[in-house]
């Protein structure tokens, strides 16, 4: 690798022996460096983003115009999410976390305080997640010397869920994690009874709204023209399918959208699970 421009200690702008443009992400990687200089692959732990990535023109302009502790901070939390959720994240994340954690910085700084709307949700429905932003902010927070509030721990986990998403996806884990709010306090309040948030079938419930929201989102809802299922959880479990149905209701209201029976059915299904 050549190097065309050192943009800061952390960030060079280099060309491939196929003359292909790169980001060179990596701690101290610029330090001491000169353009036209050739860096070896195995000098630092590096990242590479092709010059051709949509989002590499914003990530220069980005990564240039902040101080380099921020990306730093952004690898050091990226791999270590990586090594927890044993996933690679999208190279999105770079960029989306860095502004976040840059503009976090400032928000504190100038005392304008953003509440997020999502907070219990998001820590409660994304939990890995959300453990990770707790291991981010207390490592931003001492690097720094700065004291963000909890509230940005769900800020990091909310970006580390899109970040494991294929961008092409549009998936959005804060209108998810709305989503599975509402649905989840239709159900609490309709079946009359306590929800033991610890149970095995609460678990199951949370991961099938996890599968529900994903496919919500993504116009695949199941669609199966076979009335079985729907008639059987109808005949077996009323009152699970009767709150199955108020969920249905909500969406038409809310969000135009109606249920297909075969999703009403699965929903019923966990429903009833959680009623036993």
């Amino acid at each position: 690798m050549k190097i065309i421009k050192v943009l800061n200690s952390s960030v060079i702008l280099a060309s491939d022996e196929h003359g292909d443009e790169c980001i060179l992400l990596g701690k101290g990687i610029g330090y001491g460096k000169k353009n036209g200089e050739e860096i070896g692959s195995g000098v630092v732990d590096q990242i590479f983003i092709p010059l051709a990535n949509p989002e590499a023109k914003g990530m220069l302009e980005l990564f240039s115009s902040i101080p380099p502790v921020y990306l730093e901070l952004t690898q050091e939390v990226v791999r270590y999410a990586e090594e927890q959720l044993k996933t690679q994240l999208n190279e999105h994340i770079y960029l989306i976390l860095t502004d976040h954690l840059h503009f976090a910085a400032e928000r504190l700084e100038k005392g304008i305080v953003v509440t997020n709307w999502v907070f219990w949700e998001i820590k409660n429905f994304y939990k890995s997640e959300y453990e990770i932003g707790l291991h981010a902010l207390e490592l931003v927070n001492k690097r720094l010397n700065i004291e963000l509030p909890q509230e940005e721990a769900a800020n990091i986990a909310f970006h580390l869920v899109n970040a494991q998403k294929d961008p092409d996806s549009h998936h959005d884990a804060m209108k998810a994690a709305k989503i599975m709010g509402e649905v989840v306090n239709i159900v609490v309040y309709a079946i009359r009874r306590k929800v033991d948030r610890d149970s095995i079938h609460y678990n199951r419930f949370i991961s099938h709204m996890h599968f529900f929201t994903e496919c919500y989102l993504a116009g695949k809802l199941l669609d199966n023209d076979n009335p079985f299922l729907y008639d059987q959880m109808a005949n077996m479990y009323p009152e699970a399918m009767e709150c199955a149905e108020k969920i249905r209701t909500f969406f038409i209201k809310t969000y135009t959208t109606a249920l297909p029976n075969e999703e009403v059915a699965y929903l019923a299904l966990h429903i009833a699970r959680l009623m036993q």
